[in-house]
């Protein structure tokens, strides 16, 4: 597989980044972390497990969407300029790189340093006597009844074989038939085993993986037959079927592809993981079978390991509670800092608006507000849009117990949250049964706001208490991402959510929204012309500054806008965790636009929009990315800050990120990206300075 210097050319040229390819760097950024010497070393796995898992998805969805155009024979131009069969080329390239480096990364620094940290993991002739008869006894009693060859030839049809599933390849041959000696069997390993067998020494733990237990014992499952040979290998499926990626597809294909997609059972291949040197002959079946290529075929050392999300098992066993690093505890938001522990929640809101940054501030002022309404007599009605829960989710306790008190609360669920889809539905219908009005998403469109109304009756006025969010309404991932939300009683903000639910749970088109951007109504147009006033402000020797913060930016007229203000002259800085299909720092072109990546202790998961405004900025958060997805195919909402006190904090959430040099990557015209240099002695790590900071240094911050 080569790649000319014609094609790295071809990609240079373009002004801008290649989605995948951008996406690829930063899945190196995790990488990096692993790497770091001062991580605790079960943080390092954590990172090996996440490269492993974002890998994952990268095939199921990304790999999964190119191969939609090239199964359909339908031409696709990537964002670098390159056609379906030049890009998929780089692309696999790049990815085996990535590959690569992760494997050596494992085998060089990772698996050298396990016994030192208490455990190993071991192949079963390294292990003791005793040992071995348990790993025996285990395979016979728990094991081996639950494992089912089913074999494939003239008589018997090809086995569907389940996504990113361990699977054993066995190849046997009988002597005695003389039409067909040659036969290939499947093994699919159970996932309701677990990735390792445990083995307590007196000094240390010792862990075989299953699949080293199974390939001793797999002869049992084949008596009185030669085995030719034996391979592990994993199969990646297009994962791609809700199209949500799938953004430059144009309308009628789109049409075409679903009504395609449905008559295929399973989603199409796209990589096998295999043991190293595998049987030439099953590799032939398999490539047949599934219509591969050299390309999609990814060969896993003896001495590596398959799949690093087994870290997992050990990382959270009981043995290591102590050695992985504690959360730091959440401090006090700076709203609520005067407010003593009498006052309600509901009287905090009336009196003020308050700003959660998550994870530095607790989750739990939301869910009180949420548990309070279940409670509250007075709180008449509770709406909210739900796209991601925590597992015993407070949240669905909390709606359950208000359905049960007689509230009408409505719940707007997304079932097709990507691989949260099982666990919305049950959730969804648990609601149902307990009486709320439950939606189950709107067709065509994802529902991706974080919106919650609550109706409470005051007197003789009704007051309504809104939370708009950047994260999800997940208790789990509150500790984890960073996310920040607003929860107030402003009658505007009110107003425009009302509006909005209305919008989206019924028959109802809004004229004008005062505080909230919507999509896929206009959200693009309002950002855009956000940008042009900028630029505008510019040209006339206005003051003018954008500072975006966001997880993915792809989103072409939005990146020729920012193109269009950096050449006016508008300092353009940009904080992009993931994917940024923009090119910085191009002569003529983007020469006034910085783009720097945080990578680090906490995944960064908020959204923020400034606009400098000639010193009147005009401040935006939400759930929404710079994505065609997000413009065009997904209800988000972004909303207005309007409370001075918070338009600070919000400002210093950007002022703390644009200073960090630990977490941080400074991204290069050509697409790649450098570390941030940090000197020890002003070393500014965004993931600890926000649990320290004070009122006073917010409200003394400046933006550009």
């Amino acid at each position: 597989m080569v790649v000319t210097d014609r094609t790295t050319t071809q990609i240079g040229r373009s002004n801008f980044i290649s989605r995948d390819l951008s996406w690829l760097k930063f899945n190196q950024r995790v990488l990096d972390q692993a790497k770091k010497p001062e991580l605790n070393f079960f943080e390092k796995l954590k990172f090996m497990a996440i490269t492993s898992s974002n890998l994952d998805e990268f095939f199921m969805i990304r790999v999964g969407s190119l191969y939609n155009y090239l199964d359909y024979s339908k031409e696709r131009i990537d964002y670098s300029t390159l056609r379906e069969i030049p890009f998929k080329k780089k692309l696999f390239l790049e990815i085996r790189e990535f590959f690569k480096e992760q494997t050596t990364h494992y085998i060089d620094e990772i698996r050298p340093n396990f016994k030192k940290n208490g455990f190993e993991i071991l192949r079963f002739n390294e292990l003791k006597e005793t040992e071995k008869g348990k790993v025996k006894d285990y395979f016979k009693k728990t094991i081996f009844p639950m494992l089912t060859p089913m074999v494939f030839d003239s008589y018997h049809t090809f086995p569907m074989l389940v996504n990113k599933l361990l699977i054993f390849g066995v190849v046997t041959i009988d002597q005695r038939d003389e039409i067909e000696k040659r036969r290939l069997s499947f093994i699919q390993i159970p996932t309701n085993l677990p990735r390792f067998f445990e083995i307590n020494r007196e000094d240390q733990l010792v862990f075989v993986t299953i699949e080293e237990v199974i390939r001793t014992f797999i002869h049992k499952l084949f008596r009185n037959i030669s085995i030719e040979s034996v391979n592990l290998f994993r199969i990646t499926r297009n994962g791609d079927f809700t199209l949500d990626e799938s953004d430059d597809i144009d309308v009628n294909f789109l049409e075409e592809l679903r009504r395609k997609l449905k008559t295929r059972k399973t989603g199409r291949v796209v990589r096998i993981e295999v043991d190293e040197n595998p049987n030439n002959w099953m590799i032939r079946v398999l490539k047949n079978r599934w219509d591969l290529e050299d390309e999609n075929i990814f060969e896993v050392g003896e001495t590596n390991l398959f799949d690093y999300t087994a870290f997992w098992q050990i990382i959270k066993h009981r043995e290591f509670k102590n050695k992985v690093p504690k959360l730091h505890p959440p401090v006090k938001p700076i709203s609520m800092l005067d407010i003593g522990s009498e006052e309600t929640i509901f009287e905090i809101l009336k009196e003020r608006d308050v700003l959660l940054h998550l994870p530095f501030n607790s989750f739990e002022p939301l869910l009180e507000l949420l548990e309070s309404s279940a409670e509250d007599p007075k709180v008449l009605s509770i709406k909210i849009t739900i796209y991601r829960l925590a597992d015993d989710s407070r949240v669905t306790a909390a709606l359950l117990k208000a359905a049960e008190n007689g509230k009408h609360v409505s719940v707007l669920f997304e079932v097709k949250a990507r691989f949260d889809e099982e666990n919305n539905l049950r959730e969804a219908k648990r609601l149902q049964d307990a009486g709320c009005f439950v939606i189950y998403g709107i067709q065509d469109v994802k529902t991706h706001t974080k919106l919650l109304l609550i109706v409470r009756k005051e007197g003789e006025k009704v007051t309504r208490y809104v939370h708009m969010s950047s994260g999800n309404y997940n208790e789990t991932t509150s500790k984890l991402y960073t996310d920040w939300g607003i929860m107030t009683s402003n009658e505007i903000y009110a107003h425009d959510v009302s509006e909005f639910f209305n919008a989206i749970t019924g028959h109802s088109i809004p004229r004008i929204y005062k505080y909230l951007l919507t999509a896929p109504k206009d959200m693009r147009v309002q950002i855009v012309n956000l940008i042009k006033a900028e630029t505008l402000n510019a040209k006339k020797g206005l003051k003018s500054g954008i500072i975006i913060k966001i997880n993915s930016l792809q989103d072409k007229e939005t990146i020729k806008e920012l193109y269009k203000a950096s050449q006016a002259g508008v300092p353009v800085k940009l904080i992009v965790r993931g994917i940024c299909s923009l090119r910085p720092g191009r002569k003529g072109l983007s020469e006034n636009i910085e783009v720097i990546s945080i990578v680090g202790e906490y995944l960064e998961h908020s959204r923020i929009y400034y606009f400098h405004n000639d010193g009147d900025p005009k401040i935006y958060g939400g759930s929404a990315d710079i994505m065609v997805r997000s413009f065009d195919r997904r209800i988000e909402s972004l909303f207005m800050v309007i409370d001075p006190l918070l338009k600070k904090q919000v400002m210093n959430i950007l002022n703390y990120n644009l200073k960090d040099n630990v977490n941080a990557y400074r991204m290069k015209e050509d697409g790649t990206y450098e570390v941030k240099i940090s000197d020890p002695e002003t070393e500014y790590n965004v993931h600890k300075k926000f649990f320290a900071v004070t009122k006073e240094e917010i409200e003394q911050v400046e933006l550009i």
